[in-house]
């Protein structure tokens, strides 16, 4: 048998002891990169980003609450406070009642309706309110405001019959004088959504009370103040752990007004007079009473357009917004049926100004030289126009015979305007009577601070034509005619202005030409500091009045209420004209389908005028019976003459 050659040492089977050994030392590789990636991780947390951690952690714990700071003051031009805040009792609930104690739920709206003047406070009420997203999480729930102090004690001695619920302390706006100056204060409620996404980047939130017009609205940001901040620290379920310390809030500025309070209350007593002499009276044209609806009153300085008072009527009384106003009272105030309460007429009312524009007329013609002031003009009661001729007539047919302008202002003939409305067509430009009535501020804002303030409306060729175009229903005829300048020259047609425009140009023209800014606001106080800052009167624009033409108009208007057969005269008589000499002008305009609108615009005294009044009543018969009374009274009150009862004048215009 062959022996095979050796080949070296058999080898021998792999030991298990080096396969346990691998598998342990890739295990450790990876124990040692998990902690490797484990101590990066921490390291990244500890020392890379620890500073925003640790601002994420505290604000997830932390929670704002914010409070309402008191809104400022509102007051007169004397310091009389016209708006202010008081504190009442408030019935407040916490949040969670309803799951832990919803027997005091059922038992607070039981005893909430017992002789509740505004009606029963249901067990639904009070849970919608308590779901209601306004009111913070982490504070009690206001459900009843103002409670009587009986209920406030009842409460207080039964706490234990009633858990869960608390009467506290808090802040609620507060109109003294009620509806006295409503539409120069206007009111707050709580801010809606619109309101709110133009201003949350100046803080508001949810549920804050808000201006809503008026003085409230025109000065919110001034008003207002800055909210008390509260930190609470909360768990991971949003319970509140603790007080991590209070911002306490800054109350807002006190607002003051150039208003005189009993200047405002006289203007609003004689303007409810004379709507109520109105109605008792017979309108012969129309075989009924007058309607005299609604009108305005305003007393301006003419030295630097500052406002003494401003009445409009229908009123209402911004105490009913305080808690929030039903829908349906809200409806009302807002119905046709009651004269739009809501609304300042003083500003929002537009109207044709009837003879009370006739002073625009005269300057322009004056300034034109279509006449000068003794020009005289022939005045047999008619006037015609067209042809075929269409007949214009003066009030009542009468006839003034030879008139210079001032004697036609104070008898207020319309046939002298009408020829100077021919002489003055403005079918072509320039426009004489329209760049004048512009000049003193007629269809423009004023510059008020009072917001939704309407422009009126000077019109000419050009604004006919876009009226038309824009609305050929309500505007039938775009082209311009003669008989259109001959309607504008006794303030009728297609021209309205607002009280406020007239009220300003009159006082441009009393001044000797300076159209001021009408202005509410005097200036503002701080309370905190004890600092005041004024509000500077605006001058808008200075109107070319030439002294000669000035005088001659002056002497037309100074006639209206002192020579005879000036339309107001009857009104004046016995004022004493002599210690306090006035001027002013008459005017009825006439509206389609309505009974006249009544105006009067009176200043003096005039060597130097300080006083510029206006009176509008709608629907109330003619300026010398309804408006000169009201404006009469009013003077009477400025200059510290005994108060004598309005009744209708006499007298044409």
């Amino acid at each position: 048998m062959t022996r095979m050659p050796s080949l070296g040492p058999t080898p021998r089977p792999s030991s298990g002891r080096d396969t346990s050994r691998l598998r342990l030392g890739i295990l450790g590789v990876v124990v040692l990169s998990l902690f490797a990636t484990l101590l990066a991780r921490l390291w990244y947390l500890q020392v890379l980003v620890a500073p925003e951690m640790k601002v994420e952690a505290r604000a997830n714990s932390v929670r704002l609450v914010y409070t309402e700071a008191p809104r400022g003051r509102i007051v007169d031009r004397n310091g009389q406070i016209l708006v202010d805040n008081r504190i009442v009792p408030t019935v407040v609930v916490q949040r969670d009642i309803q799951k832990k104690h919803p027997d005091s739920l059922e038992r607070l709206a039981a005893y909430l309706s017992a002789g509740n003047p505004a009606g029963p406070v249901t067990l639904g009420d009070l849970q919608r309110r308590i779901i209601d997203p306004r009111f913070s999480r982490y504070k009690p729930i206001p459900v009843a405001e103002d409670i009587p102090k009986e209920k406030v004690v009842f409460l207080r001695e039964h706490q234990a019959d009633f858990p869960g619920v608390d009467v506290v302390q808090l802040t609620q706006r507060y109109y003294p004088h009620k509806s006295l100056a409503a539409h120069v204060l206007g009111y707050v409620g709580e801010i809606d959504e619109k309101e709110l996404a133009s201003r949350k980047s100046q803080g508001y939130r949810a549920g804050d009370s808000f201006g809503k017009s008026g003085v409230e609205l025109a000065y919110e940001t001034e008003l207002r103040g800055q909210p008390q901040v509260e930190k609470l620290q909360v768990d991971s379920q949003d319970r509140v752990l603790r007080s991590l310390g209070i911002q306490p809030a800054v109350p807002g500025h006190d607002v003051v007004l150039t208003i005189d309070l009993n200047v405002q209350a006289l203007a609003e007593d004689a303007l409810k007079q004379a709507l109520d002499a109105a109605h008792a009276a017979w309108d012969p044209d129309r075989l009924k009473h007058f309607i005299a609806p609604a009108g305005s009153v305003i007393v301006e300085d003419p030295r630097d357009g500052s406002i003494l008072a401003m009445a409009s009527y229908p009123t209402y009384d911004p105490t009913e917004f305080v808690n929030g106003i039903t829908v349906n009272r809200f409806q009302q105030l807002n119905d046709p049926a009651s004269s739009y309460p809501l609304n300042n007429r003083a500003i929002q009312g537009e109207y044709a100004p009837g003879s009370t524009f006739k002073m625009v007329t005269s300057l322009a013609a004056l300034g034109r030289e279509v006449i000068a002031p003794n020009t005289p003009v022939y005045d047999n009661g008619t006037f015609s126009i067209g042809n075929p001729p269409t007949i214009l007539r003066n009030a009542g047919g009468v006839s003034h015979g030879t008139l210079n302008l001032a004697r036609a202002l104070t008898v207020s003939s319309d046939v002298y305007f009408y020829q100077l409305g021919e002489k003055l067509d403005t079918s072509r430009k320039p426009y004489p009577i329209q760049d004048v009535a512009r000049s003193l501020g007629l269809g423009a804002d004023t510059g008020i601070e009072l917001p939704f303030e309407a422009t009126g409306r000077v019109p000419d060729p050009d604004v006919k034509k876009r009226l038309h175009d824009s609305n050929p229903t309500a505007f039938p005829e775009g082209a311009w005619y003669t008989g259109d300048s001959v309607n504008l020259a006794v303030g009728q047609g297609d021209l309205v202005v607002t009280p406020m425009q007239l009220t300003n140009a009159y006082a441009a023209f009393a001044n000797g030409g300076t159209l001021w800014a009408p202005r509410l606001g005097a200036g503002f106080h701080d309370p905190v500091g004890d600092t005041s800052v004024p509000i500077e009167p605006k001058q808008l624009a200075k109107a070319e009045l030439r002294p000669v033409d000035r005088d001659a108009v002056m002497a037309g208007l100074t006639g209206v209420v002192s020579a005879d057969g000036g339309t107001a005269a009857p009104v004046f008589a016995g004022f004493p004209l002599s210690k306090f000499p006035l001027a002013g002008k008459t005017g009825t305009a006439e509206v389609t389908g309505k009974q006249d609108t009544a105006l009067f615009v009176g200043f003096g005294p005039l060597d130097a005028p300080r006083y510029v009044v206006t009176a509008v009543l709608e629907e109330a018969g003619r300026g010398s019976q309804a408006a000169a009374p009201v404006v009469r009274q009013i003077f009477d009150g400025l200059t510290g003459n005994p108060p004598r009862p309005i009744t209708r004048g006499t007298g044409r215009d």
